[in-house]
């Protein structure tokens, strides 16, 4: 009989938290053959990303899933025997009593945020506080031997790989999102939070010897693009030129053309957890714009993971990247950081295909999500 999984998300950030949720359930009904129910607090964030979604509608499959509606006022549901509670949310008292009372208890489990922190390795899959007799667990998804890895559908390098040797397959795509590719023009997406750095890095794309065409999807930063052309009210289809920099904003896409989007680029500045993995996945240079925590505790995690992914560089080429994305979540220069990053770009290039195969050896989430389970049972 196959194991039923309940996954609880609390959309905090708009799309990152039901954007990770969301290619985890689909992945484990898909290949791991597991029954999903995917509770959420908010619908609409959802449709973004799913618009088949009725937000009307408290319970409905999407893609093999049983995406049900999580209200303020829970009504009731038996426990199942997995229970992930995805980014540390609070799960409903009375379901909390439904685990309780189970014949037997069920695996609970607080998928925790991403992190390449040294003491993520000693933490993962340690027992944390109890309930009735219910044992919770930590699991982090993670770049290291001994963590859960990160999401990862099979064949999806091979698809990457594939999609970007075929200049065909990559105009098709593009072209239905409207965007034909300025010749020569270097391809950047920009999917950011709010950042008073962008300004500076306008100016020197615009200034710059060599063409950039920048695709910006709709979402937080596009109030600083606007402000940067002059122009108020930007929105999907906009295209505006300034000098050597081309800016075209394309509308919220659902997850699997974003990955296309990534795959197309030269390179992608990119936010939040979902995205950001993605973008590795992408094989492309990028820039991570960390969601920004009190007293600065997100540099941390930022300067944990640059040591990681900068340990096979140059020791110039390395100090180029950290110092564009030290400057893009400080705020810094990045207009001459951008310069001494486009100086070391082949390593670069290189350096992000080889990041990607590297960390496609290890088992991917969903894969060490139910490893766990069939251990534990």
């Amino acid at each position: 009989m196959k194991a039923r999984w309940d996954i609880f998300c609390s959309v905090v950030d708009n799309y990152g938290d039901i954007g990770v949720t969301w290619r985890l359930a689909r992945q484990l009904v898909a290949e791991q053959a597991c029954d999903v129910r995917l509770w959420v607090d908010d619908l609409r964030a959802f449709e973004r990303m799913c618009p088949e979604i009725d937000v009307q509608q408290g319970q409905q499959w999407q893609e093999g899933v049983d995406v049900r509606h999580w209200p303020a006022e829970w009504q009731g549901a038996s426990a199942a025997d997995v229970v992930i509670a995805a980014f540390a949310c609070q799960l409903p008292p009375d379901y909390m009593e439904a685990m309780a009372v189970r014949d037997r208890a069920p695996l609970w489990m607080n998928l925790d945020y991403l992190s390449a922190e040294d003491w993520v390795v000693g933490c993962h899959r340690l027992p944390s506080v109890k309930f009735k007799g219910v044992q919770k667990y930590f699991f982090f998804p993670g770049f290291r031997p001994g963590t859960g890895g990160l999401l990862r559908e099979t064949g999806l390098v091979e698809r990457r790989r594939a999609f970007q040797q075929c200049d065909a397959a990559q105009r098709k795509f593009l072209q239905s999102l409207g965007v034909c590719p300025i010749e020569g023009a270097r391809l950047i997406s920009l999917f950011a939070y709010e950042n008073a750095g962008l300004a500076r890095w306008l100016d020197v794309l615009s200034t710059d010897g060599n063409a950039t065409h920048l695709l910006v999807p709709e979402g937080r930063i596009l109030a600083d693009v606007g402000r940067w052309l002059g122009v108020d009210g930007l929105a999907a289809g906009a295209v505006h030129q300034r000098d050597a920099l081309t800016v075209q904003v394309l509308p919220f896409v659902r997850q699997e053309q974003y990955d296309h989007l990534l795959w197309c680029c030269d390179f992608n500045a990119v936010r939040g957890e979902d995205s950001f993995v993605r973008a590795q996945w992408a094989g492309r240079p990028l820039l991570w714009h960390i969601y920004r925590q009190d007293e600065d505790i997100h540099l941390d995690k930022l300067d944990a993971f640059l040591d990681l992914y900068t340990a096979a560089l140059s020791p110039a080429a390395k100090a180029a990247l950290v110092g564009l994305w030290q400057a893009w979540n400080s705020p810094g220069d990045m207009a001459q950081s951008w310069k001494m990053l486009l100086e070391h770009w082949p390593e670069l290039n290189q350096h992000a295909e080889n990041w990607c195969l590297e960390q496609a050896l290890q088992a991917d989430l969903a894969t060490a999500l139910v490893q766990f389970y069939e251990s534990w049972i």
